[in-house]
């Protein structure tokens, strides 16, 4: 064999290794990957398993808690009746560390890890910047964001948001907001969405979202099926949204189907009707017709469903607590954000289960989800309190001014 032939020989022999190896790589994290669902199914089963009917229930609830401090009160809700969840809000900030003592000691009481959540978009709607005597990001709004059209920077701002949320264990964040507005100083939802545009809300959006989500917060799309074009607050009455089905899938619909195919983990569910899919004014969140028919069978969502708050006036002006819970958990809703109590909601859970108005495989069904994603997703290596408002999230939130 001649030196050319013999280099080509070895030219040759050095590819199908490098092949052999990049295959034998693929497979290895195939087989990781596989390895890690089946830990996680096995571990679901298992939890599940071992629940009480009242545990089970607890699981689907997210509650809050008044104040700064961790109280007598807390602690007892928390071990009696074991809430899936805890959102936070403004008033639950104070110093750093009675904020980070007051979410550490719940997390310390449950078996199950906590959703430990917040509403953290943004512009007018973020609650950290709350915490007194630590420099928290104050993130604009995504209504300016959006007018960047910067994809790369939406996701620098998910980023800076997840790692500054982790700093407070928070490991759950509603945001981002994928409703379209006509303008950023349209009544409800104005300036905390990314603009008028379903393909600039759906590029912006997701980014936000990936950045979070690459960073060990999960990311909750809101408001399904889009809440951008009522003018209706639905904390103080039911909105009204007279769109036809075939016009949402035109528009307001296009980033939440990004979302689902993007593999959504969580979407929020809004209080406001939409009589030209329902035929009724029957708030989406407990619409069967929206969730179940809508969200899951024609745009093929696999993940969880959670309400929006279940305090506002768009659902308890015209419904008893125990038909909400009812209702939402017949619409196929997995995860009931801020019930009355839990004492109550579980209590009324249990009544609607003995009246054979809901059942207990709807409930193992939702418990099996949210479980599943606890145990997957949740990460508790968290970052240390200098990430707060470093050198990079400043740089980042001084591009979009």
């Amino acid at each position: 064999m001649n030196r050319k032939g013999l280099i080509i020989s070895i030219l040759i022999i050095v590819a199908c290794l490098g092949i052999t190896i990049f295959t034998l790589s693929l497979k290895h994290d195939k087989v990781e990957e596989v390895i890690k669902t089946d830990v996680t199914k096995s571990k679901v089963e298992v939890t599940l398993a071992n629940l009480t009917l009242e545990e089970k229930i607890g699981q689907m609830l997210i509650v809050s808690y008044p104040g700064t401090t961790y109280t007598e009160d807390i602690a007892t809700d928390l071990e009696t009746y074991r809430p899936g969840g805890v959102i936070l809000f403004s008033d639950n900030m104070s110093t750093f560390d009675n904020t980070l003592n007051l979410i550490t000691s719940m997390e310390k009481t449950a078996t199950i890890p906590l959703f430990m959540a917040m509403d953290q978009e943004g512009g007018k709607v973020q609650r950290l910047i709350d915490v007194s005597d630590v420099p928290v990001s104050k993130v604009p709004t995504m209504w300016d964001l959006g007018q960047t059209s910067d994809a790369p920077l939406a996701y620098d701002v998910g980023k800076l948001m997840s790692e500054e949320l982790r700093v407070f264990h928070i490991n759950l964040d509603f945001a981002p907001v994928l409703d379209i507005v006509p303008d950023k100083n349209s009544a409800f939802i104005g300036s905390r969405s990314f603009g008028n545009n379903p393909d600039l809300v759906s590029k912006m959006g997701l980014a936000v979202a990936q950045g979070l989500k690459d960073n060990d917060v999960i990311p909750v799309f809101k408001h399904f099926p889009g809440h951008g074009n009522t003018i209706t607050d639905s904390h103080l009455e039911l909105p009204i949204l007279e769109k036809t089905k075939d016009e949402l899938l035109k528009t307001d619909l296009l980033p939440f189907i990004k979302a689902i195919e993007a593999g959504a983990d969580v979407i929020m569910i809004g209080h406001l009707a939409t009589p030209n899919i329902t035929d009724n004014n029957t708030p989406a969140s407990l619409s069967k017709e929206i969730v179940t028919n809508l969200l899951k069978e024609e745009l093929g969502y696999k993940g969880l469903v959670i309400t929006d708050a279940l305090n506002m006036k768009a659902l308890t002006n015209y419904y008893t607590e125990q038909e909400i819970y009812e209702m939402a958990i017949n619409a196929g809703v997995d995860i009931l954000l801020m019930p009355n109590s839990s004492k109550s909601a579980i209590n009324l859970i249990k009544d609607s289960l003995n009246k054979g108005t809901i059942t207990i495989n709807q409930i193992d069904a939702a418990v099996t989800k949210i479980l599943t994603l606890k145990y997957s997703k949740i990460k508790t290596d968290y970052p240390t309190k200098d990430v707060i408002g470093n050198t990079e999230h400043q740089e980042t939130i001084a591009k979009i001014k």
